[in-house]
């Protein structure tokens, strides 16, 4: 059964032409490279597009997985590089791509999931300031942060996903961890 498989050998299923197995990895996988897409482009359809290409392109390079990473930082890598593709695309301007989404309330930085009705509109408050100001990070700042924050990645894989030096991460997180926390406390957040 394919479930009991891990990532890598489903890759190498997928490799010998079972269909089920990389129907597998999709379904392991789509809800957070659709939160990591999200988390870059900020809109819904765009984020569901590169979500769908970054799948299309990992099964067009089955041949090309090498298993020197794992199927989940070699996912992450081909999504951060579709949405930075669909942001050139369509030339989003990094201060204003989150706000000008029609009902922002509505969205979340993760895959959507049933919320109690109790805490649904407190968490949308909180999410809609949280958005705003990740959004007005600059595209390196943003990327970053809505790797380790909102997708749990390490310093280390985030490292690997974008080819950057440990280093460099780690600077560019604690830096919009910083700018994050300024623009927060200058936002007043009453149901917070």
């Amino acid at each position: 059964m394919a479930t009991n498989l891990t990532d890598e050998q489903l890759v190498e299923q997928a490799v010998n032409e079972n269909s089920e197995a990389f129907g597998e990895i999709v379904k392991r996988w789509e809800r957070k490279i659709f939160a990591l897409c999200f988390g870059m482009l900020g809109r819904e359809d765009e984020a569901r597009d590169a979500a769908q290409e970054t799948f299309i392109a990992a099964y067009r390079n089955l041949k090309n997985f090498r298993g020197e990473a794992k199927v989940s930082s070699w996912l992450h890598r081909i999504a951060v590089n579709q949405c930075l593709t669909t942001k050139r695309r369509t030339k989003t301007r990094s201060e204003s791509f989150l706000d000008d989404e029609t009902n922002a309330e509505e969205k979340v930085f993760v895959a959507p999931a049933r919320l109690s009705p109790a805490r649904t509109t407190e968490q949308n408050e909180r999410l809609k300031v949280i958005r705003q100001a990740v959004g007005s990070l600059p595209p390196d700042l943003r990327q970053v942060i809505v790797m380790k924050e909102f997708e749990d990645m390490t310093f280390q894989e985030i490292a690997h996903t974008l080819e950057l030096p440990l280093s460099t991460v780690k600077s560019r997180v604690y830096t919009a961890l910083k700018q994050l926390r300024m623009k927060l406390e200058r936002t007043p957040l009453e149901v917070i």
